[in-house]
């Protein structure tokens, strides 16, 4: 019992980030949590973690020892769940991570509902644009927006994503609208990302075919909020996703442009990796999202 109390506690410790922060969700004191530490290290021989006065992170055996003990642990909850789950309440502690335009407007505001309902549960939220490594980087979950890569995931399609070109009035009062996507060529056209997504281009349906057209301007950005904030102010077009400008269409700081040459949509997923049982509090974070979105999203 000592071994395994160890081995949760330095877990615990690793994916809340502190000593404080694991001994709170235990409702012990720091120093218990340390000292389990320091004898699973004694035990081992090995320094697992390295410890300052304002954090915590993870020597090279560290690493290894916690990606082990991580599966381990998910083994045993797995296995528990598999004969209980019908009278479980949803526990523990659990990571998603969102893009940080979609996750700020659409994950964050859930969160606090699903902590009321189900009050075991604990939260970790990374509002990320990158693309992260769910396995190697220990998160549970992922709300995705477009085209899926990695087959290698399990993936729940939540809404439609509609992109549609928008820019604000005083813009296409100054440089006129756009009545063809070749006629991109001469507007100033706010990218997001880097110049190689200016080269990939814009999505449209052109003859019955997705076509990209390629965009060019004086500004981008990786910042989809800027991007946003750009086009409100009448710098240029551009491309976004109907869930971030509705509010801005019906009030009309925003037009939108082309739209008989839309694209269809992509859509918005939750991913998460293949396990033989999904944890129950996982399985609830992604019935309140299905939930929600199916009555939010447009």
């Amino acid at each position: 019992m000592d071994r395994f109390k160890q081995i949760e506690s330095f877990v615990s410790a690793v994916v809340r980030g502190s000593l404080s922060a694991a001994a709170r969700s235990e409702g012990v004191a720091p120093a218990v949590i340390g000292r389990r530490i320091d004898a699973l290290e004694t035990r081992l021989g090995v320094k697992l973690l390295i410890r300052t006065t304002r954090k915590i992170s993870l020597s090279a055996e560290g690493t290894e020892f916690f990606e082990e003990c991580q599966q381990i642990l998910q083994s045993l909850e797995n296995a528990e769940n598999s004969v209980s789950a019908g009278g479980e309440h949803p526990k523990g502690h659990f990571r998603v991570t969102a893009p940080g335009g979609f996750g700020r407007r659409h994950v964050a505001p859930l969160l606090p509902r699903l902590l009321d309902a189900y009050p075991g549960i604990t939260v970790t939220l990374d509002l990320n644009d990158r693309l992260v490594d769910l396995v190697n980087e220990g998160y549970d979950c992922a709300i995705r927006i477009g085209d899926l890569a990695d087959s290698s995931m399990v993936s729940v399609r939540l809404a439609d994503n509609r992109r549609m070109v928008v820019a604000s009035p005083a813009y296409l009062a100054r440089h006129g609208t756009p009545q063809h996507p070749t006629d991109l060529a001469r507007h100033n056209c706010l990218s997001f990302g880097t110049g190689v997504n200016q080269a990939r281009g814009w999505l449209f349906s052109i003859d019955g075919k997705a076509t990209p057209q390629r965009i060019s301007g004086t500004l981008e950005c990786t910042d989809g909020a800027v991007l946003h904030a750009w086009t409100l102010d009448g710098r240029g077009l551009a491309w976004r996703s109907l869930w971030e400008i509705e509010d801005d269409l019906k009030e009309g700081r925003l037009v939108a442009v082309l739209d008989e040459f839309a694209a269809p949509p992509n859509a918005i997923y939750a991913v998460y990796p293949q396990r033989k049982h999904l944890p129950l509090r996982v399985r609830v974070f992604i019935d309140m999202l299905r939930q929600s979105y199916a009555k939010r999203l447009p």
